[in-house]
Formats: structure tokens, C-alpha cells, sequence
């Protein structure tokens, strides 16, 4: 695996790449990486020539300096498990690589996916991914980018941004890893005690149990029942939400045939976790 700190160093190998013709994939990550990430790259090796992976705690991302700051760091083990999955070349910048002293952040629009469920509850974070994933798709220039489906509405706001930008970027969106009882791998889980890691598997319970019981009518008693009982478990919940798997509005009248996703985000003690659930 080859690694890269700076864009100029990077252009080289890419133009050779290009040059030979070959397809280049492309994995986002900040770094404490799970399986989950794992699963990326595999989908990236399998449907590419060339996968690049990125590791970048971006900052503008974060509008709790806290999370930003207890964000966990695992540099070496992270290196070592990409080279093992076969990633065949790493970025690795500073700060100041992404954004230079003359970077003038954009404004994206991103409509009402700004202004609902973690646009809601993080306001900016949407625009700090956008700018990092732009400066990061204009550095690798890849044929496709893949995400995983636990940062759901992410996948949205990036979608947009490619189409914005007119990247000639295919994005794949692939399953959410779960570990053995269902809890849905996230680098933020290294932050949890045993007992809360316990605790933590209710969100996907919660999403499980609305899979399973969601029937044709009215919503909003099923989406207040799980809030409540996650409230009552020891979470600050943000929201729990059945909304249009396409468009992210919130369904409260369901015809039984519109695809859906369930979606969940709570505090268990300092630590936010999301989920969400694609019904059927």
C-alpha cells in the first residue's frame, strides 16, 4: 500500500492510473476503523482496479468541539488493517493539505436535507462534510465512491453535492456491518463502556421491533412509542423517525407500499449514536 500526505505527491500515480486505463474507487474515512469500513473496501477492490482510502479527522464536521476532541485515534492499527484488506493506496493529509490558507469554504445547498433530523440537531455538520468530501473527490478524481448506509441521510447530502459539482462519480451505498446482536458498527462505539455497548443495542432493537409491527395507517403512536421507551432506558433521544426512504420526509399516514427507513439518534451518556433501518 502506497501512502500519500499531500495532493501533489498523489497526482503522479493517479495520471499514471488513468493512463493505463484503470478504475479507481474510493473510501472516505476518519480513521478508527471497524469492519465496517472493511466492507468498503472490499466493495471498492471488487468492482475497481485501484482502491484508495482516505484517513482525515475533519474538523469542520463538528459542531461539539468535545466530540471533536474524544474523536478515538487509532493511526497504526488503522494503517495495518487497511493494507491487510489490500487497499492499495492511502492519503493521509494535515489540515492544512485540505484546507490551505487560501481555502474559501462554499456554500452547498442542500435544501431541506439541511434543516431535518441530524441537520436539525447539528447544524453546519452537513456543510463540513460537503467540504471535505469535495476537497477530497477533487484531489482523488475517482470513478466511484462508497459510503456505507449507517450514515443514511449523509448518503443523500453527498449525493447531491456529486451531482452539484458534476463529479463523474458514481456513488455506492453499501449495507450497514452489524456485530453479532445487532449493534451497528461505529468508530464512536470505542468510546462506550462494556455495560453501555449492552445498553446501546436497544437502538437497533427499536428499529427491529418498528420493522417487524409497522402496519398500513397512522405512524406517529409507533415512532413515539420508541422514543419513549428509549427515553425510560437512560437515552437523551434526539429523535426516532419513519420517514420516505427517497426523499427523507417524515411519513405519518403510510399506504403499505412506499419504501421507508426508520431512523434513530440518541445520547447514551456523552456518546451520540445514529442507526436507521430500510422498511421493507
Amino acid at each position: 500500500m502506497i501512502l500519500i500526505k499531500t495532493e501533489k505527491a498523489i497526482q503522479p500515480i493517479l495520471k499514471n492510473w488513468k493512463k493505463k486505463q484503470k478504475s479507481t474507487g474510493f473510501v472516505p474515512t476518519m480513521g478508527a476503523l471497524h469492519d465496517g469500513h472493511i466492507s468498503l473496501i472490499n466493495a471498492c477492490l471488487n468492482e475497481n482496479d485501484f482502491c484508495i482510502s482516505s484517513l482525515f479527522i475533519n474538523p469542520t464536521q463538528f459542531n461539539n468541539q468535545s466530540d471533536f476532541e474524544k474523536y478515538p485515534i487509532t493511526l497504526e492499527k488503522d494503517i495495518a488493517m487497511l493494507e491487510a484488506a489490500g487497499c492499495n493506496l492511502l492519503l493521509l493529509p494535515s489540515v492544512t493539505e485540505i484546507y490551505p490558507n487560501a481555502y474559501i469554504a462554499p456554500h452547498y445547498n442542500l435544501g431541506y436535507l439541511e434543516t431535518i433530523l441530524e441537520g436539525k440537531y447539528r447544524p453546519g455538520h452537513f456543510q463540513g462534510v460537503c467540504q471535505v468530501v469535495d476537497r477530497l473527490l477533487d484531489i482523488t478524481k475517482p470513478g466511484s465512491l462508497y459510503l456505507g448506509q449507517k450514515d443514511y441521510q449523509q448518503c443523500m447530502v453527498l449525493k447531491k453535492l456529486i451531482e452539484q459539482k458534476n463529479y463523474p462519480t458514481v456513488l455506492k451505498i453499501s449495507p450497514t456491518i452489524r456485530d453479532n446482536n445487532g449493534l451497528a458498527l461505529s468508530s464512536r462505539n470505542m468510546r462506550l463502556t462494556e455495560p453501555e455497548k449492552k445498553l446501546a443495542l436497544q437502538l437497533s432493537k427499536k428499529l427491529f421491533f418498528i420493522k417487524k409491527n409497522i402496519k398500513p395507517g397512522n405512524l406517529l403512536l409507533l415512532q413515539q412509542q420508541m422514543a419513549q421507551r428509549l427515553n425510560e432506558e437512560g437515552f437523551k433521544v434526539d429523535y426516532v423517525v419513519i420517514a420516505s426512504a427517497a426523499t427523507l420526509e417524515t411519513v405519518t399516514h403510510w399506504n403499505g407500499e412506499e419504501k421507508l427507513v426508520a431512523l434513530v439518534a440518541a445520547y447514551l451518556n456523552e456518546v451520540r449514536l445514529i442507526d436507521n433501518m430500510l422498511i421493507p
